[in-house]
């Protein structure tokens, strides 16, 4: 027990003249976290952008709903010639509602931006035609009112549903717009349903949309027959292959394509799409933190730097201890303690910097980022393997001088 006491009370001395060493020589001490702070600022940075990133992808997939496909024109080609982009109409949507068995739902859709006006409020805003399946394909949920019926589409009528963010755009609040009439390029429509927020997207937010009947949009709003694309859900997940082989087989038939010949138009798994850019993106991720930890690397040598310049700075000192008891052991732990502290103490103010950095990128630049408790973690065992790793050459020079020659070093 009392070897035990001994050893905490000279561990607590060591320490003691330890942090007293870095307290005397503040702005060297802080000069020499600085590497440490920058690196590991970075590191919290860079990996909550990541973290951000592929959380937004997650989200955007949710978004998509389940078991997803969408149609595409292509190119089309006859005799080996590039004819131009191909297209799609409503017939190629009701033949894969009737060509194929592992297909749940299908909505044709066509997409341009409209002047949308409502009493003294306008603003230009994307325009959705389509089927009232698509609600239900795209995971949309109302606050209030409804969607159009399928007779209504059939009919033409001029009914419109809003995103969340559409009453904002036009100056006013969702309750006030349900039930209300708002011009779309002129033209009248009734306001019958309001849609849940789903969140913007990156480069699409569904929430400042409206949605109106395919036909109304074909022979009403835009003018053409022309679709954008087909949206497409199969009955499961497992059944996704099958469907886009139905699909693929039903629109070569409709387009009359000869065999061999290539499709012009383009089946698309977008959970796969999602899921390849959520790779490329955590690619990313790895990279700018890499590139993060060599500043750290950087940093580590800074100290490494400092310490050896701390040991001839102390040789005298280190003589006299040497001279009046202490052993190698001991010289060794008080300069590697002196190397952790200020790698601890420089890598909590890097997580510090860097989660404050992270929250003004996304309040300022408006990127979501994520900053992850394991990133907070590593960090400082990050942190502290440097102090250790860099430290340990200089302590074990400390450690090794010869009490004589110190006591004769001027």
């Amino acid at each position: 027990m009392a070897g035990r006491q001994r050893s905490a009370m000279l561990l607590g001395e060591i320490l003691k003249v330890a942090v007293e060493s870095i307290r005397v020589n503040k702005l060297r001490s802080f000069l020499t976290m600085l590497g440490i702070i920058i690196g590991i600022a970075a590191v919290i940075a860079m990996v909550a952008l990541g973290e951000g990133a592929q959380r937004a992808v997650q989200d955007r997939i949710a978004g998509l709903g389940a078991n997803v496909l969408t149609v595409r024109p292509g190119q089309n080609f006859f005799g080996g010639v590039d004819r131009g982009s191909a297209r799609l109409t409503t017939k190629d949507a009701e033949a894969i509602v009737a060509g194929t068995r592992s297909v749940r739902a299908v909505a044709p859709e066509m997409e341009r931006r409209q002047q949308v006006e409502f009493g003294r409020g306008n603003a230009n805003l994307s325009v959705v035609g389509s089927w009232p399946t698509y609600f239900d394909i795209q995971n949309m949920e109302l606050t209030a009112g409804r969607v159009f019926t399928p007779g209504e589409e059939r009919g033409r009528r001029r009914l419109v549903v809003v995103g969340s963010a559409v009453a904002e755009r036009l100056g006013t609040t969702p309750a006030a717009l349900l039930g209300q009439t708002v011009l779309i390029r002129g033209i009248p429509f009734e306001v019958i349903g309001l849609l849940e927020e789903k969140g913007s997207q990156g480069w699409d937010n569904p929430d400042e949309r409206l949605y109106i009947p395919l036909s109304t949009a074909q022979f009403r709003v835009f003018g053409t027959e022309w679709l954008r694309s087909i949206n497409v859900q199969a009955i499961s997940a497992d059944g996704m292959d099958a469907s886009i082989a139905e699909i693929d087989r039903v629109l070569r038939r409709e387009h009359r394509l000869a065999p061999g010949e290539p499709s012009d138009f383009n089946v698309r798994n977008q959970a796969t799409l999602m899921a390849t850019f959520q790779e490329t993106t955590q690619t990313f991720t790895f990279l700018l933190a890499g590139i993060a930890l060599i500043s750290l690397l950087v940093g580590g040598i800074g100290i490494m730097n400092i310490m050896l310049v701390s040991v001839t700075e102390r040789t005298r000192e280190i003589g006299v201890r040497k001279a009046l008891g202490a052993r190698r052991r001991h010289i060794l732990l008080q300069f590697l303690i002196e190397s952790l502290v200020l790698c601890i103490a420089g890598g909590g103010v890097g997580v510090a910097a860097g989660w404050g950095g992270a929250h003004l990128l996304q309040r300022l630049a408006g990127w979501e980022t994520v900053v992850a408790p394991e990133a907070v973690a590593l960090a400082f065992l990050f942190s502290a393997f440097v102090g250790v790793f860099f430290g340990l050459w200089p302590a074990r020079r400390a450690a090794s001088l010869d009490p004589i020659e110190s006591l004769r070093y001027e």
